[in-house]
């Protein structure tokens, strides 16, 4: 079942919205026919509709996104997504022959003061560059955009009749936001149209983000679960914002243990699945979303994974 984006607070069940003949429940591009693929693309080509996709703008100020590797001459015929961008995935770009990375986490991030062999980072920047394979990072773009990674991990919830907004009022975005992307917003707010059990919930967050275990915390008061507010990744400092006893449930990444203690505290469940696991799903969508537009083989990373597991 799916969802649509609700900003007028009507109901939308997803049994009531039509469905095009190749999109999915779940809002994925299905390749009912063979998608005839393009001959190799200009980077700068792929690099316009990543960010007509997701502007740049959209980004938090203190993000670095966009395109952050560049070789001197590269055409893409091929594309990998990965969440983060590790040595085992560049092995994994090289021996695919893929011409462009999108790394949902920046590789740079900080600012780089040499470029050897004796760091990790260092040794993919050389290695992309020596293959001739670009890199490019969505990373908050992704989070603020709708149809986004934020809008993708709310579907764990979309076996049951919801409206869903933007927690945008409470974090400011640039006035001048790109035409077509209005009330953009890193957070969001869920709002079931009848209570479920918080066994239930738990359930579809599992479901949906295909893990067997996940690290909950229950208030002393049992609850039946209807307001939930999600981020994706690390989303604890948008989620401090918020009145306490604003939501029933806070699903995210990762929190502090005192950040956990005070939300339980004060009556709210919060499941952490860990950061990346609340993010890494949206790259299955996201696969068929670029195979429809642009014709061109993509893959999503079959090594990238959590450095975190419970066991």
């Amino acid at each position: 079942m799916s969802f649509r984006h609700s900003t007028d607070g009507r109901w939308y069940h997803s049994k009531s919205i039509p469905k095009s003949a190749n999109y999915t429940a779940n809002h994925q591009y299905s390749c009912i026919a063979p998608v005839k693929l393009a001959a190799a693309m200009e980077l700068s080509k792929v690099v316009g509709f990543l960010r007509r996709f997701a502007p740049i703008e959209l980004a938090e100020t203190w993000d670095n996104v966009g395109l952050l590797l560049e070789p001197t001459v590269c055409r893409v015929q091929k594309v990998l997504l990965t969440n983060d961008l590790t040595e085992s995935v560049v092995d994994e770009a090289v021996n695919s022959k893929a011409n462009l990375i999108v790394s949902y986490h920046p590789l740079i991030f900080f600012p780089v003061k040499r470029i050897c062999q004796d760091t990790w980072k260092s040794r993919i920047i050389v290695r992309c560059l020596e293959n001739r394979i670009a890199v490019y990072s969505p990373h908050t773009s992704w989070d603020h955009v709708h149809g986004g990674v934020n809008d993708w991990l709310a579907k764990a919830f979309n076996q049951h009749p919801l409206k869903i907004d933007d927690i945008q009022q409470l974090k400011a975005l640039p006035q001048d936001l790109p035409e077509g992307f209005p009330g953009a917003g890193i957070g969001r707010k869920l709002t079931l149209e009848k209570p479920v059990s918080f066994e239930d919930a738990l359930r579809m967050v599992k479901q949906h983000v295909r893990l067997e275990r996940v690290r909950v915390a229950r208030p002393l008061q049992v609850k039946q679960i209807q307001h939930i507010g999600l981020c994706a990744g690390s989303g604890v400092s948008l989620m401090r914002l918020v009145p306490h006893g604003t939501f029933d449930l806070i699903l995210t990444g990762e929190m502090s243990h005192h950040d956990t203690l005070d939300f339980v505290q004060n009556g709210s469940y919060v499941i952490l699945c860990e950061h990346s696991n609340t993010e890494r799903g949206f790259l299955r969508e996201f696969k068929g979303v670029l195979e429809e537009e642009l014709h061109l083989e993509v893959e999503v990373s079959t090594v990238d994974r959590d450095p975190l597991n419970v066991e």
